[in-house]
């Protein structure tokens, strides 16, 4: 226990230490109490015995307890509470931790405004307003959250997800989106500002972790009526002991009322039930994603079905050349020569990695003197193709329509197993390009989306938690159930529109289930927004991020599989710590109530199964393990109980042999060593 303290103490500095240290005691306020009847109860009794202790102090009764057990009993329960409020202000403080990192990215930082005329002036970040353009040049941190309107560039976001490896963002894509804080590593790019000073997204998160509210789950209001109505038994059954004890001429005094009250409604997890949703919440941070509230942690666990997007989700992102194929007797480096030059004034994703593979595959065959004398043409909608021209010479690639109605022109004769090569590509789920000159038709070009490392193995962990994946895509069905196959998902949806998005959702969430939603694009706003779950990229959009309820800001969407088992891990730990709170008041029964009633009646010797030294000691004792017991548990709450992929039954089984049992036997040896250990002290 001792080692999981200096742990958890090891993340704070100074000041933390004492925040957390005022904040215990601030929430000693009975109207901050009141909101966990629990411990409002244990207030209440530790002020009832203190003002007992001092009246007995002042005035000394003939017949009562010893004043030292009575402060005794009184110091143990303002104990109690003092260890339930700090697990609380340890689970808040960490976020704050969180929060004060975040904090020194907020610098006042300068920024280039581009004026309406074309020129430029320096002003400071908070003096940016939305629809702004600002140009930041390579090394210079960005000033306001923003999307790239112009220009590509690698940017280090390791200041807020951690990772070193820097990224690439771009205009007219969905990795267009920066982030205040972060800094450019290379070229310039002109970014249109989307939010107003102290609207960006780094002070949404640092107002989010340090927020002390927090939005009480479903489950944990379920929770709350159980922990009522367990307070209202047992203070129910308390207070008919005092007529009892007038009747049985067995004088119990208040202050054993209290003890066995506190000691039997379940003051284990009423103390540590805000520690352990708050903890969710901090256990999403350390993977790097942001959760608007404790009910999106919690609703993570509870997920049926899962829908992400193919593009950047599934798939590395743009459709890649996976092969080039010649035909006739065109040799394969004339055609990745012609590929390379007509693909050279293509800006698109995909006419950069045609680049690339050429130059990786087959050399670089761009001169000085082609590049000079040449005249590109970039790609356009219309055309659907790109290329160049000297003199009489053309080179064009393009969609294999396109292709065709170019060869038309020209008067090419288009080779007899082009349409063939091209329905192959298509149905192996790929993207066919033409390629051809003046002369002939040369080749096709085989686009293929990359299914992502490991993606297969991910949905494999989903589907042993429960959850069914949904793969959508714009694509065409047939390629989309190639795409699917591959990937290992449960179901798709092709053609996808923003509409067909929210219909899925709705049909899912009639149907009783749960809906998680990953998505990075405006065009997943609405679907994110319906979701019960929604989880958008930090790389995504503006849109995109403000309609979810989760980002993720290292934005890898296969991070869901950790998120599901955070919140599986929450309500884990809320079960498996509320069996133990119940469990653990089976011994308190055996350690009072022979206690209490011994005098009336010496057959109830017989409970005293532990041989408890006294009836003081044996109240003493189990005050003193009643408080203790929450300190020894406050680690587990905050770090959260190992999630394993089983069966709810098993995952109930395996909660009542540890929790249950353990909450069981763990107070009858805990209370009898703390007795001894009175005992030998000589205070019994």
């Amino acid at each position: 226990m001792e080692k999981s303290f200096l742990h958890i103490l090891s993340i704070y500095n100074k000041g933390m230490i004492l925040d957390c240290i005022s904040l215990t005691f601030k929430r000693l306020n009975p109207l901050y109490l009141a909101k966990n009847p629990v411990m409002f109860i244990v207030f209440i009794g530790g002020s009832l015995t203190t003002l007992i202790f001092f009246r007995d102090l002042i005035y000394p009764p003939t017949s009562h307890e010893p004043l030292w057990f009575t402060g005794s009993i009184s110091f143990w329960l303002w104990f109690t509470l003092l260890f339930a409020n700090a697990a609380e202000a340890i689970a808040e403080g960490k976020g704050k931790a969180h929060a004060s990192s975040l904090k020194s990215l907020a610098q006042e930082t300068m920024a280039r405004r581009i004026l309406e005329n074309g020129e430029e002036e320096f002003v400071p970040a908070s003096e940016l307003m939305r629809d702004d353009n600002v140009k930041i040049l390579a090394n210079e941190i960005i000033p306001a959250d923003g999307e790239i309107i112009e220009g590509i560039a690698s940017i280090d976001e390791s200041a807020i997800t951690g990772e070193s490896a820097p990224v690439i963002r771009e205009s007219e894509s969905d990795m267009s989106s920066v982030t205040a804080g972060t800094r450019i590593l290379s070229n310039t790019v002109i970014v249109r500002i989307t939010s107003n000073p102290g609207e960006s997204f780094l002070d949404q998160m640092i107002h989010l972790v340090q927020a002390a509210q927090r939005q009480k789950t479903p489950n944990e209001i379920a929770l709350e009526m159980l922990l009522i109505g367990l307070t209202l038994i047992f203070l129910i059954v308390c207070s008919t002991l005092i007529p009892f004890s007038l009747y049985s001429k067995n004088n119990i005094s208040l202050t054993i009322i209290v003890s066995l009250l506190v000691c039997l409604i379940p003051t284990t997890i009423g103390g540590l039930v805000s520690a352990i949703g708050i903890s969710g919440i901090e256990r999403a941070m350390r993977k790097n994603v942001l959760a608007m509230s404790g009910k999106a942690v919690e609703t993570a666990g509870n997920i049926d079905v899962l829908l992400l997007d193919k593009t950047g989700t599934i798939t590395l992102g743009n459709r890649m050349p996976v092969e080039i194929i010649p035909f006739g007797n065109v040799d394969i480096k004339d055609l990745a020569k012609a590929l390379q030059k007509s693909s050279y004034a293509d800006h698109t994703p995909e006419g950069r990695s045609i680049l690339e593979f050429v130059f990786t595959n087959y050399g670089d065959f761009m001169t000085e003197k082609d590049i000079n004398e040449l005249n590109f043409i970039p790609f356009s909608a219309e055309t659907r193709m790109s290329g160049c021209d000297i003199g009489n010479y053309s080179i064009r690639k393009g969609a294999c329509d396109a292709i065709q109605n170019f060869s038309g022109k020209m008067g090419i004769k288009i080779p007899p197993n082009y349409f063939k090569m091209a329905e192959e590509i298509g149905l192996k789920g790929g993207t066919p390009l033409g390629v051809i000159d003046s002369n002939q038709v040369l080749g096709v070009v085989y686009l293929k989306d990359i299914i992502k490392p490991g993606i297969r193995d991910r949905f494999q962990r989903l589907k042993s938690m429960g959850v069914r994946t949904v793969m959508i895509t714009g694509d065409n069905p047939f390629t989309a159930k190639t795409i699917a196959e591959e990937a290992g998902v449960d179901k798709f949806l092709a053609e996808a529109t923003p509409e067909k998005k929210l219909e899925l959702i709705r049909e899912e969430q009639a149907q009783g289930f749960l809906v998680a939603m990953t998505g990075d694009g405006t065009n997943d706003a609405p679907a994110l927004a319906q979701a019960d779950l929604g989880i958008a990229m930090n790389s995504g959009t503006q849109a995109a991020k403000e309609a979810a309820n989760m980002v993720d800001l290292d934005s890898n969407p296969t991070k869901i599989l950790e998120v599901i088992e955070i919140g599986k891990q929450l309500l884990i730990t809320r079960g498996c710590l509320t069996t133990f709170s119940i469990a653990n008041d089976v011994a308190k029964y055996f350690a009072i109530i022979p206690a209490i009633f011994i005098i009336s009646i010496p057959e109830l010797q017989l409970l005293n199964v532990m041989g408890l030294s006294s009836p003081f000691s044996a109240v003493l004792s189990t005050i003193i393990f009643n408080a203790l017991i929450i300190v020894a548990l406050i680690p587990l709450a905050l770090r959260g109980v190992k999630y394993r992929s089983l069966k709810a039954t098993s995952l109930l089984a395996r909660s009542l042999l540890i929790y249950g049992v353990g909450g069981i036997v763990l107070p009858f040896i805990g209370i009898k060593l703390i007795d001894m250990t009175l005992a030998q002290m000589g205070l019994m």
